[in-house]
């Protein structure tokens, strides 16, 4: 399908100052207005240019901003696979102007060569230090842009601090190229305030109903990290299988995506688990004939403890714990930060989630109920501990 020239595609191209602030709700079409002006400045240039697109990690570029520019390129039949340095995610046109692709988990390309423009793909999931460095190391203009979930450094140390910047808002109305699906779908959500203010008007706010706050996220599994669990929650054609790892560090968990994939057969999953160091898998017991099969393979693998209320139970679970993702897990990251309770046509939150974004969030879910036993002997040692420090400093008693 092409890529038409849409309301944000002219908007983002009308920007003009050192910082472009694109701030907006789902499916305005910001990511792919911005490419689709950086392509077209990079085949116009009459001198080689380096354009730089990032984000919070290299996976959730390859997702999302680089998955789309190669679409881009490819439709318009831009697109030489010579061209292309698979290795170092860098294209480069004809007349030598470059677009690399990098995640800010890279310190050495945060803090490394000049470029002459730059991308942050969903700054509000980028700090301001790595802003600052980039930002002194690029030449001509910046584009930032993101969903207005919450107030980040854009606000404070952006907008209304420096007299270089432009700000504009995008909404789905300015994408003519959606779907009728899509937009119907979005405009369902107008009861809901919170939701409706974020990513129907792109207003800066608060969703309402989000399930899960205050993760931690890390660069990489420290090496003292114990390896608990794997999860494994089906899909196939409609919904993705998601795998993944559960550590324990520090009387904390940390949470690693392995695998998040449409199409995947019991065999697929059964080759990614024996791929991977050996404990317990414990997977939906909604498929106990693919629990079965999986392994017959040779996986240790189980069904996950369901029953009455079994779901907000095991949500109030992982919420009591600490919890960290490592940077290089984009799907758990996208679920966390739109895993959402129900709301009802008041605005009123309910007890029940949403089935949406849910994959690795029920994974997450089975692996830790299966650890209840481990967890309260943790705190039940943990207690004793505290008792035995606090007798300790008080030895007259």
């Amino acid at each position: 399908m092409p890529f038409i020239i849409t309301t944000a595609t002219k908007r983002v191209a009308n920007l003009t100052k050192r910082i472009r602030c694109v701030q907006g709700g789902t499916s305005a079409s910001k990511t792919i207005s911005i490419l689709l002006y950086l392509i077209h400045r990079a085949l116009d240039d009459d001198t080689p240019k380096i354009t730089s697109i990032v984000a919070e990690s290299l996976p959730h570029l390859k997702r999302g901003a680089m998955r789309d520019f190669l679409n881009i390129i490819q439709e318009h039949k831009y697109f030489k696979e010579k061209n292309w340095n698979k290795t170092d995610f860098i294209y480069t046109f004809e007349n030598g102007s470059k677009i690399e692709f990098f995640g800010v988990e890279q310190v050495d390309k945060v803090r490394g060569p000049r470029r002459d423009r730059l991308f942050i793909n969903e700054a509000n999931n980028v700090g301001w230090n790595i802003f600052e460095q980039l930002e002194v190391r690029t030449n001509d203009f910046i584009f930032l842009d993101w969903n207005p979930v919450n107030s980040f450094w854009v606000y404070e140390n952006v907008i209304g601090a420096r007299n270089d910047v432009e700000h504009i808002v995008l909404t789905y109305l300015h994408n003519e190229a959606l779907s009728e699906s899509i937009r119907a779908s979005i405009e369902q959500r107008k009861s809901r305030p919170g939701w409706w203010k974020v990513y129907g008007l792109g207003q800066l706010g608060e969703v309402e109903g989000k399930i899960y706050n205050g993760w931690e996220i890390i660069d990489e599994i420290p090496k003292e990290a114990r390896l608990e669990r794997h999860w494994v929650d089906f899909g196939y054609a409609n919904h993705p299988s998601a795998i993944g790892n559960l550590y324990y560090y520090n009387g904390g968990y940390i949470l690693e995506e392995v695998a998040y994939q449409h199409g995947m057969n019991n065999k697929d999953i059964a080759d990614v688990l024996m791929n991977l160091r050996r404990v317990l898998t414990v997977a939906d017991s909604a498929e106990p004939k693919s629990i079965a099969e999986i392994r017959s393979f040779g996986v240790n693998i189980m069904p996950a403890a369901k029953g009455k209320g079994s779901v907000v139970q095991g949500i109030q679970l992982v919420q009591s714990q600490s919890m960290s993702v490592t940077r290089t897990s984009p799907n758990i990251l996208k679920e966390y930060r739109n895993y959402l309770w129900k709301v009802d046509k008041d605005g009123n939150v309910l007890n029940e989630p949403e089935d949406e974004f849910n994959h690795h969030m029920d994974g997450i879910r089975y692996a830790m109920n299966s650890l209840v036993p481990i967890i309260r002997r943790r705190e039940w040692a943990g207690e004793e501990s505290s008792k035995e420090r606090k007798v300790k400093i008080n030895p007259a008693r």
